[in-house]
């Protein structure tokens, strides 16, 4: 699609907070490298995000999966011929790999009992990567389970697999060379789950390279894969690494090890990809919560702006003509699928989200350097306002002048929304991300409660309306700041949070097991003080605000006993809390599900600060 559908808010009587979420909306667009003409994309159309595959010769776009909870891991393969999806239950992240042919299955054709398992001989593990080759269906499958640690095997058509990687601490596939000679893999075999080391190897196991930014100093720095060269038997790597202080692009020949240094004398971090001839490099640069695009050229080095819209890049991708697709979106304006040739490339039928408000930035000086908040308000208001504190999840991520619904919602109903880019989130250089050890929980609070001195003393935010929320690590540290920050919230709302930090840790995938070890410096049995220095369940009893929890019942990165044992110790109190729990894992993929969430918390949050009239 080329041109806007539908009208911008759509039902008159649905609240614009509702329509958001309700607006269909579509995923930056996989292409098949050699059939560039097909594409995969995910959509919320149906009310259930789910992939779908496009046609662009024909126009053609047919949903390929269809369930309950939703589908979102996919990709095709290079020739265009396979979709593969990662089928895990109700949300466990737990499954296989099955493949689906890219223009459907005729009629009788469809094997019995649905798709067929795309690795015979497999079982069902967390994902952990995945890269497909041209060669018979060469496919290389990275997975993770508690029994067996991190593996990765090589399966070529229907054969069986061949175990080429084992390991203890956690690895996954980052890539596999164009002409499918070359495995290029992301592992902590040294235990710093935070910052990866690489290994090249051939699809028959025997090792190539390896690339090990950790080794030799006391700073450890990490390296990602950002990809192969697309060009047959070219031996580049393009690889992120951190030896200036921040993420940014190298290439490494990994049969002669030679390695170029770009010099993109850029601020913040950057990432790359290639262009499909192998000639340039797609580079998208984030500063300060925003994000811009450039090209550099191999021949000349040169570097050349391409021009976006101010706010945030969320994905892009060039293609063969030359031009580069890219999801934009900001605040105010809600995502679309953009490209450098100009016009919208994809964009679903039906109700459009209706705008929000542009985010203010503010800059507060807190114990580990300055801290990066985002604010908004509801359009004319002046303070003291109502004021919840939406903290991101990850917490190697963070909050950026992008769309997001869920901080509308809350300027919708008259309520300030202040976001903070606390020590841990990524974007503001190694040293602040890697500032969050051993003090876990206590850190990112410390931050949080700069920006909240701010907002009282300027004006902005009511000291006795100030609500603490989150999902994820967002709720983990909304139970976290009730308990040791009791007297500065007047309520919380976490969802899917960490609550019982020992059991979470026993309980969860084994992946994020690997990451608490690297943040607490070890097990709870290792490190029982740290443990409960970061747990919420430690500081439960002093909890004083009313407590809105809600819980995936199949969550593996915050297990639902652990929110269990939180809501025991509430309960015993006799301390005012609402848990809502539902069928999904963490978050979920349906829009009415989601939207019932959303409702929840508003209501709860209403009852006990109401918003600005």
């Amino acid at each position: 699609m080329t041109e806007s559908n539908g009208p911008v808010g759509g039902d008159s009587t649905m609240p614009d907070w509702e329509k958001r979420f309700r607006a269909p909306r579509v995923s930056l667009p996989d292409w098949a490298e050699d059939a560039p003409h097909r594409s995969l994309f995910v959509s919320n159309a149906t009310g259930t995000y789910e992939l779908y595959a496009w046609d662009r010769g024909t126009g053609e776009q047919r949903r390929v999966t269809d369930r309950a909870n939703g589908t979102t891991d996919g990709t095709l393969s290079p020739d265009g011929a396979w979709i593969w999806w990662f089928d895990d239950k109700d949300g466990d992240e737990f499954g296989v790999w099955r493949r689906h042919p890219f223009e459907g299955y005729e009629e009788g054709d469809a094997p019995d009992g649905g798709d067929p398992v795309a690795v015979p001989g497999l079982d069902a593990s967390y994902p952990a990567g995945l890269a497909i080759g041209r060669d018979q269906r060469l496919a290389v499958v990275g997975r993770s389970t508690d029994e067996d640690g991190s593996t990765i095997h090589v399966v070529r058509g229907d054969g069986d697999p061949v175990e080429v990687y084992r390991h203890r601490e956690s690895a996954g596939v980052g890539d596999l060379s164009h002409d499918g000679s070359l495995i290029a893999i992301e592992h902590t075999e040294h235990g710093d789950a935070m910052h990866s080391a690489l290994r090249v190897m051939r699809p028959d196991g025997s090792p190539v390279a390896d690339l090990d930014d950790t080794k030799g100093g006391t700073e450890e720095l990490g390296l990602e894969v950002l990809g192969f060269a697309p060009v047959d038997g070219d031996t580049r790597l393009l690889v992120g690494h951190q030896r200036r202080g921040r993420w940014e692009p190298m290439v490494w020949d990994v049969v002669s090890g030679a390695e170029r240094d770009l010099g993109l004398d850029l601020p913040g971090d950057v990432s790359a990809e290639w262009y499909p001839d192998g000639s340039a490099l797609l580079i998208v640069h984030s500063f300060e919560a925003r994000s811009d695009m450039w090209r550099f050229d191999f021949a000349s080095g040169a570097l050349t702006r391409i021009e976006t819209p101010p706010g945030s890049v969320s994905g892009a991708t060039a293609r063969p003509d030359g031009t580069v697709e890219y999801l934009w979106s900001s605040a105010a304006e809600p995502p679309v699928v953009r490209s450098t040739a100009g016009g919208v490339v994809l964009d679903p039928p039906g109700m459009r989200a209706p705008a929000s408000v542009p985010v203010e930035d503010v800059w507060v000086e807190g114990p580990g350097g300055r801290i990066h908040a985002l604010i908004q308000k509801p359009a004319g208001a002046s303070g003291p306002l109502p004021t919840v504190f939406d903290i991101h999840g990850g917490p190697t991520w963070h909050d950026s002048d992008s769309f997001a619904a869920g901080p509308a919602a809350w300027v919708d109903h008259g309520y300030a929304v202040v976001r903070v880019n606390y020590r841990g989130s990524t974007g503001y250089g190694r040293e602040w991300t890697d500032a969050l050890k051993h003090r876990v929980g206590l850190i990112e609070l410390e931050d949080i409660a700069a920006v909240r001195e701010w907002a009282v003393t300027s004006g902005l935010a009511d000291p006795e309306r100030l609500v603490l929320t989150g999902g994820s690590w967002g709720g983990y540290l909304t139970l976290l700041g009730l308990g040791t920050q009791p007297d500065a919230w007047a309520v919380g709302l976490a969802a899917v949070p960490v609550a019982d930090y020992v059991t979470a840790y026993h309980d969860e995938m084994e992946a994020l097991k690997a990451m608490d070890r690297t943040l607490l410096g070890g097990t709870p049995e290792e490190v029982p003080e740290r443990f409960a220095a970061s747990s919420p369940l430690t500081y439960v009893d002093a909890v004083k605000a009313p407590v809105y929890i809600s819980a995936g019942v199949n969550d593996p990165r915050c297990p639902i006993q652990q929110v269990e044992n939180y809501v025991s110790r509430l309960a015993a109190r006799e301390a005012v809390h609402e848990v809502y729990r539902y069928d999904a894992g963490h978050g979920s993929l349906v829009v009415d599900e989601r939207i019932k969430q959303v409702s929840l918390e508003l209501t709860f949050l209403a009852k006990h600060v109401p918003p600005a009239v």
